[in-house]
């Protein structure tokens, strides 16, 4: 959608004070949907997040396109009255740093509202306040709070999701709060305080779990040792050691795995008619659904289970996806320009509106580089501007 004025969010104004992975989703999911974010940066080399090695290293680039960088020293008296005069005119601010650390600097909500009192303002911490709220979280440290970690290991051996889920989720939960937050001003003309936690979000993440646990009285097993409630729902290889995924979760599903892979003694016997029968006979049939299976190939595998509208994946590895030919035929990817400059694809917003994705209108922005249109904006000449570059308060590409 080039025409940024027809975007849901067109005439939002989010200001960022975040780092890391949550707040920085919170504020994708905004940008992308049309607010002008503007990123807070510290002087003079911007947010920590964009030098971050490791599994870190992918954060900055995915999380931070579509958005403007302002390069401040908010410490400074003249920073913090440009930052003051910044949120004068913005809708929203939101934040995700440690408990505490907005406060210091004034920029709480009671901070901010002071000087804006229809602010919607966003605040993403590891818990929501209570007993914890003190505490330092991080994605790792709630999922083996949650028995996230302890669900997704095989027993004993607790181990974190594969990707930074409870980041995400919270950020997007903040977003969503956000949102409704905005429509409730309309109706209102107050400004409110949201807050997210990382604690929290993964506690709703294992509910299901929970509930199991309830309903049934008996423990829950982690997923690897788990009875599922399927008895086709696993990874199976296939000839030359490949490997695919195959659910089959109804009878009538149950037919047709039959069907296109010849096996009529298990259809044809009464005993597996049924899922739960098939539950508590895995053990008979799964070695006669190995065997056939591993005398065919992985293509022809999934070309058969494509046909009989059976769920099934090959076992991929991340950088797979950038050459999927579902999310990029169907304009699920976006390009983006790394330092070096070259251009790399990145997944977009997992949803549509009235047919329309919304995708990549600016690249990730280097330090400071709207600095100049941020403050022209507020009303600053040039000569000012100029000033407080030259006292090193901000930093004007």
């Amino acid at each position: 959608m080039k025409d940024e004025k027809k975007l849901p969010l067109a005439g939002i104004r989010v200001l960022e004070f975040v780092h890391m992975v949550m707040g920085p989703a919170c504020g994708l999911l905004l940008a992308d949907l049309g607010a002008e974010v503007i990123k807070i940066e510290p002087l003079p080399q911007g947010d920590n997040t964009r030098r971050l090695m490791g599994s870190g290293a992918g954060y900055w680039m995915t999380y931070n396109r579509n958005k403007k960088s302002l390069s401040v020293d908010i410490k400074s008296e003249k920073g913090m009255s440009l930052v003051k005069d910044l949120i004068k005119t913005a809708d929203v601010v939101i934040e995700n740093f440690r408990p505490g650390a907005m406060k210091k600097l004034g920029l709480d909500y009671e901070g901010v509202k002071s000087i804006k009192p229809d602010i919607i303002y966003g605040s993403m911490k590891g818990f929501l306040p209570g007993p914890y709220e003190h505490r330092t979280a991080l994605d790792e440290v709630v999922q083996m709070m949650t028995g996230l970690a302890y669900m997704t290991g095989p027993e004993g051996r607790p181990l974190r999701a594969g990707a930074s889920v409870n980041d995400v989720m919270g950020g997007m939960f903040c977003a969503y709060s956000i949102v409704a937050a905005l429509y409730q001003r309309q109706l209102t003309g107050q400004g409110q305080l949201v807050e997210t936690g990382l604690f929290e979000n993964s506690a709703f993440l294992v509910a299901q779990h929970m509930m199991q646990r309830a309903v049934t009285d008996k423990p829950v097993a982690p997923m690897p040792n788990r009875v599922s409630a399927w008895a086709v729902y696993d990874v199976f290889n296939t000839k030359n050691n490949e490997q695919v995924f195959i659910g089959v979760v109804t009878d009538s599903q149950w037919i047709a795995f039959c069907d296109v892979f010849g096996l009529d003694a298990l259809k044809n016997n009464p005993d597996f008619a049924q899922n739960n029968q098939r539950v508590k006979a895995r053990e008979q049939i799964h070695p006669i659904i190995r065997e056939a299976l591993s005398q065919l190939d992985k293509i022809k595998v999934m070309e058969l289970c494509e046909q009989a509208g059976l769920p099934f994946s090959p076992i991929q590895r991340p950088e797979d996806l950038f050459e999927d030919i579902h999310l990029n035929e169907s304009g699920g990817m976006g390009n983006v320009v790394l330092e070096n400059g070259k251009q790399v694809k990145v997944p977009l917003l997992p949803f549509t509106m009235n047919g329309q994705r919304f995708g990549v209108r600016e690249n990730v922005p280097e330090v400071g580089e709207n600095t100049f249109e941020v403050l022209t904006s507020l009303g600053y000449d040039q000569v000012k501007i100029k000033e407080l570059t030259d006292s090193q308060v901000i930093k004007s590409n």
